[in-house]
């Protein structure tokens, strides 16, 4: 027995020139994200942010990205790209996450290598359960976009808790050559990625995006079987 096709949803996150986010939307990317947290070399401030998603069409949704945001910094984001989804990627608790009552995504920071099997994902889940969908990112200094994957195969993915191929996201250290084996392990949602389509922080590369949505839909293109 095989699964029903699945079509993997794509973020694109870190932006921060028109022209990527240009290539972006004609590679195939479902949403992008902006950086609101100023020690990432992708940070963009408010306004910019707003600049960059009012290229957006339709259908193509923007993502801001916080770490442990006060509620005015918060607000200032929205008021800015109206139209966003959050996303919380600190040490936010349920009750910071919701509290500007907006769609949003949580990120699960999971440690890398064999400390990743002492993670709880399935209490994080329910911990989080007002999240839209839980990102799952490796673990790094500076908040994500480290270029550093967790181990795949510490978490039972087809766990119904996990919901994987509706909630989950997957991050960390994903690559055009990495993302298909990633895909047919997790069965996730959604991807994000970041560094595996840049040529350096901040500024994307349209082939490795071009590349990146190949291998994606390269992977919902092999039949699955229920694991």
């Amino acid at each position: 027995m095989t699964l029903p096709p699945h079509r993997t949803r794509i973020k694109f996150c870190g932006l921060t020139r028109e022209a990527d986010v240009d290539a972006a939307v004609q590679a195939g990317a479902d949403a992008v994200g902006f950086v609101l947290y100023p020690p990432s070399p992708r940070f963009v401030t408010p306004e910019r942010a707003g600049e960059l998603a009012r290229r957006l069409p339709a259908f193509v949704t923007p993502v801001l990205l916080f770490v442990n945001a006060q509620a005015d910094e918060i607000a200032r984001g929205v008021q800015a790209v109206p139209q966003a989804l959050l996303q919380f990627h600190g040490d936010e608790s349920p009750a910071d996450c919701a509290a500007p009552a907006r769609p949003h995504l949580r990120a699960a920071r999971i440690p890398t290598g064999d400390a990743g099997k002492s993670f709880d994902l399935l209490q994080f889940a329910d911990r989080f359960a007002s999240a839209q969908a839980i990102l799952l990112d490796a673990h790094v200094e500076g908040f994500g976009g480290g270029g550093q994957s967790f181990d795949w195969t510490v978490f039972p993915w087809s766990h119904p808790r996990l919901n994987a191929s509706s909630r989950l996201v997957l991050s960390g250290g994903l690559t055009p050559a990495n993302v298909t084996d990633g895909i047919r392990l997790v069965r996730p949602w959604a991807v994000d990625v970041s560094s595996g389509i840049e040529v350096s922080k901040g500024i994307k590369s349209a082939d490795l995006m071009q590349a990146f949505v190949a291998a994606v839909r390269a992977a919902d293109a092999a039949p699955l079987r229920p694991s």
